[in-house]
Formats: structure tokens, sequence, C-alpha cells
């Protein structure tokens, strides 16, 4: 009798803490962890974040799986143009992506001679960096470094091919309640230029805002179980590192 009381009550502890879990993961903060090169070098491969949930109010996809409980988003709160989000990918409501937010509803994009404009006003780059070299997948590309600023004042560090592989495009108009993306890696970014995979991203799918780094490791020189390489893989200068 005293094993079946002990047992019930270990299950009855598990599961109010994934209960507990589950609501803080939807309601408050999610970690998440950064696969791809996309939003070099603010993000790096390896890079361990956490966003919060309430940033930007909640929809079916503050929820694990997206399940549909909500049919429109509540407490609603627009992000702002340089915002680094986590959403819901339009091409299947489900794979989570990470991206700049550059672009708000009724705004007008285009890139001319690798040149980004926001309704017909050049953003302006400031080179930082002539001889940078960041990862595009598991090759190493030369770029060039610049700091750009947004029409509302906030600054970030983008990175482009030295060939500017990606220089015209054609006018990309923001429907209503919907986003637009880049990853800061503009020339290794499946972003919001690709309207067949990305395109403009609806509010609904938005997840949360990406506030700091709490954990960092490069899996080039080793992994978790490689304890003897940690020394050279963690990096510990990225550590509760603000996401800008």
């Amino acid at each position: 009798m005293i094993k079946k009381k002990f047992l019930l009550d270990n299950i009855k502890t598990l599961f109010y803490a994934l209960i507990i879990a589950i609501i803080i993961r939807s309601l408050l903060i999610q970690p998440f962890y950064i696969p791809s090169s996309s939003m070099e070098p603010t993000l790096l491969v390896g890079d361990r974040i956490f966003v919060t949930k309430y940033s930007y109010g909640y929809s079916k996809n503050s929820f694990p799986f997206s399940p549909p409980i909500l049919n429109k988003r509540i407490f609603f709160s627009k992000p702002e143009r340089g915002d680094v989000v986590v959403f819901k990918t339009p091409a299947d409501n489900r794979t989570d992506y990470i991206k700049r937010l550059i672009g708000l509803p009724g705004d007008s994009i285009q890139f001319i001679d690798s040149n980004l404009y926001i309704n017909n006003s050049e953003i302006i780059k400031s080179v930082i960096s002539k001889n940078d070299k960041i990862y595009c997948g598991t090759k190493t590309i030369d770029v060039f470094t610049f700091q750009e600023k947004l029409p509302n004042g906030k600054s970030h560090i983008s990175v482009y091919l030295k060939n500017f592989t990606f220089q015209d495009s054609d006018i990309f108009k923001i429907p209503e309640n919907h986003y637009f993306f880049l990853g800061d890696n503009r020339d290794c970014s499946k972003d919001s230029r690709f309207l067949s995979s990305v395109g403009y991203v609806h509010k609904d799918n938005l997840v949360g805002k990406a506030q700091f780094i709490f954990f960092s490791s490069d899996k080039l020189i080793g992994s978790f179980f490689t304890f003897w390489k940690w020394h050279k893989s963690i990096r510990l200068n990225r550590f509760l590192k603000k996401i800008n």
C-alpha cells in the first residue's frame, strides 16, 4: 500500500511539473536552438536563446503543436521594426524560423544594386569591416560587414557576400496584418524574399521575441558528449548576451 501511494505521489508530481512547464513555455518564455547560419553574426549555429512568448500576445502558435484553440491572436502587441523574431513559416505553419523584422504592414521593400529600400528610401549601411569571414552552412564565406540603421532608429549588423549575389528585386508590397523578415546573413538566408517558401508572415504566425543567448557552443569543435573539448567548444563570451 505504501509503495502504491509512493508511486501515485510521484506520478502526480511529474504531472504537475509537466503542466507548469507547458504553461511557462506557452505563455512566458521558451528556449530555442539556432541550427543555421542565416542570422550570423548576430546569432551563431550552436547558440541557445530565450524567446519571450508574451511580447506580441498569443495565438495557437504560442502552444506546443499549435492546437486550434485560438482562431485569432489575443492581447496583440505590435512588433517593432528591427526585432529578432521567431515565427512559424507560412509554408507549413509548423517550422520555426528566426529572422529580423524589416517590413511592416503596408510597407514597400525592394533591393536595388544590393541596397535595401524601405518605402523608396535607401537604408544607409556603414562599413564596419571588409575582411570578415562567416559561415554559410558548412562553408566559410568572405563578407563585407555593415551597420544598418532602420527608419525607427534601430541599428543592427548585417553581412553581404563580396560579390553581392542578391542585387535587384521586384517590389515587395506587404499586405495588411503581415510582416517581412530578412536574415542578417543576407546572401545566405531563406526569408521573406522567397515568396514560395517563406514570403509574408501573418501576425498569427509570430511565436515570440528573441531576447538573449543563455548558452552557446561550437558543434564543429565538439559536442556535449566530448567533454574533453568543452574548453574549446563552449563560447563563454556569448553567455547572457542580449540580442539586438
